[in-house]
C-alpha cells in the first residue's frame, strides 16, 4: 500500500516532466496522461486490497488542498478594473450555462439517476475547469466512472469547440459583432503568468521557491482544518459541500492578502495536486464502462457546451460585445484559462489575453459556489 501511496504522489512529477521534454506529450496534456495511466492502473488487476479506502480518502484530500493554492494567486481588484466588457461577456456565459445545464438535466431526468448532479459538473467545469470539477465531484458524491466519462466526452466535444474558436470562429462572428478595437500602449500584468501553461512548472523546485510554498502550504492546511471544524456543524449529509464552500471562501480572501497572492507557483503546485486527483480517480474507473458510448451523456456534454456558445452569442450582439472579447471569454469558460493564449494568438489579439485569464480565474473561484448551489436547486425541481 505503501508503494502505492507513493506512486500517486510522485508520478505527475514524471508526467510533468515528460510534458516538458516532449512536445506531443504536452499536446496531449498532462491532466489527460494522469486519468489514461490511472485507469490503465486500475484495470490492470495489480492494486492492493484494500486500495479503494485509500483512493476515496486522497481523491478528497487532494482537491481540499489544491483548491486554496489554486486561489491564493488571484487578485480580484486589480480584475476588476481592468476587465472592462469581459465582465458583461462572462456575467453573461454564467447565467446562460446555469440555465442550459439545467434544461439539459430536466432533459434527461427519465434515462439517467441523478441527473442534477450532471448539472452540478457541467455548471463547475464550464464556468471554471477542471479544479472546480473535481471538487463539486468530490461535494456532490459523483459515481467514478460516470465523472470519467463525463470528462472523457467534454474533451472530446470541447476539442470540436476549440478548432472552430481558432479557424472560423472569428471571421464567422464578425459578421454579427462589432468588431474588437484595440487600445494603444496597453500595459500587460503579472497575470499572464498565472497559467497552467506547462512551462510555468519549470524551477519550482528552487530552494527558495520551496521555502514560500512550504507557507502556502501551511496556509492551505489551516484553511482545510477551518472548513472542517466549520463543516461538522452542519448536518453529514451537507458537511462535504459546506466544506468545499468554506474552502473557496477562504482561499479567495486569503488571495487578498498582496504576501500571500505574491507567492510564486502558488497555482502550479495546486494544479500538481489536481493531477494526483486525475491519476487517482482514474485508476477508480472501471474501463469496460468506458468502451461503448453513453449517447445521453454524449448528448448531455454537446447540449451544454454548444447550447451555451450559441446563446453566448446572442447575448453579446444585444449587448454589442465585440468578437474577441466573446470568443476569448467562452474559451476561459467552456475551455478554461490554459488556451486563453492559444486562442489570443489565433485571433492576433494579444490585447485579450488579460481579459480571458482573470475571466477565467475568477470562474475558478465561481464555479463552486454555482455548481453546488444549482445542482441541489435542480435536485429540488426533478425531484
Amino acid at each position: 500500500m505503501t508503494a502505492l501511496i507513493v506512486f500517486y504522489l510522485l508520478f505527475p512529477l514524471i508526467v510533468i516532466r515528460l510534458c516538458l521534454r516532449f512536445e506531443s506529450m504536452n499536446k496531449i496534456g498532462a491532466v489527460f496522461v494522469c486519468y489514461v495511466i490511472g485507469a490503465a492502473l486500475g484495470n490492470s488487476g495489480g492494486l492492493p486490497d484494500g486500495s479503494a479506502a485509500l483512493q476515496d480518502t486522497l481523491s478528497g484530500a487532494t482537491v481540499a488542498i489544491a483548491l486554496p493554492l489554486l486561489l491564493f494567486s488571484m487578485d480580484v481588484k486589480a480584475w476588476v478594473k481592468t476587465a472592462g466588457k469581459a465582465i458583461l461577456s462572462m456575467t453573461g456565459a454564467t447565467i446562460i450555462i446555469v440555465a442550459v445545464a439545467g434544461l439539459g438535466s430536466v432533459i434527461i431526468a427519465d434515462y439517467v439517476e441523478d441527473s442534477w448532479k450532471l448539472a452540478g459538473l457541467a455548471i463547475s467545469v464550464y464556468t471554471g475547469g477542471t479544479p472546480n470539477m473535481a471538487a463539486i465531484k468530490t461535494a456532490l458524491d459523483v459515481d467514478p466512472t460516470t465523472y470519467i466519462i463525463m470528462h472523457t466526452y467534454d474533451i472530446l466535444i470541447n476539442l470540436i469547440y476549440l478548432i472552430f474558436s481558432i479557424t472560423l470562429a472569428q471571421k464567422f462572428f464578425n459578421r454579427f459583432l462589432p468588431r474588437f478595437e484595440k487600445v494603444k500602449n496597453m500595459i500587460s500584468d503579472r497575470g499572464n503568468e498565472e497559467i497552467e501553461d506547462i512551462n510555468s512548472y519549470r524551477n519550482m523546485l528552487n530552494v527558495s521557491i520551496i521555502k514560500k510554498l512550504m507557507v502556502a502550504m501551511v496556509l492551505s492546511f489551516v484553511i482545510l482544518g477551518v472548513s472542517l471544524g466549520t463543516a461538522a456543524l452542519f448536518p453529514k449529509a451537507y458537511s462535504t459541500s459546506v466544506t468545499i464552500l468554506m474552502i473557496t471562501s477562504l482561499g479567495i480572501g486569503a488571495s487578498f492578502f498582496t504576501k500571500i497572492r505574491q507567492i510564486e507557483k502558488t497555482y502550479q503546485l495546486g494544479m500538481y495536486f489536481i493531477l494526483i486527483f486525475c491519476l487517482v480517480v482514474g485508476s477508480m474507473a472501471n474501463i469496460n464502462d468506458l468502451v461503448h458510448i453513453n449517447w445521453i451523456l454524449m448528448f448531455y456534454i454537446s447540449f451544454c457546451v454548444f447550447g451555451t456558445f450559441i446563446l453566448h452569442a446572442v447575448f453579446c450582439k444585444i449587448f454589442k460585445i465585440d468578437t474577441d472579447t466573446f470568443i476569448i471569454t467562452s474559451v476561459s469558460a467552456i475551455c478554461s484559462p490554459p488556451f486563453v493564449p492559444v486562442v489570443a494568438q489565433a485571433l492576433n489579439n494579444k490585447q485579450i489575453i488579460l481579459s480571458g485569464l482573470t475571466t477565467g480565474i475568477i470562474g475558478y473561484a465561481i464555479g463552486n459556489y454555482l455548481g453546488i448551489s444549482f445542482a441541489y436547486i435542480f435536485k429540488a425541481i426533478i425531484g
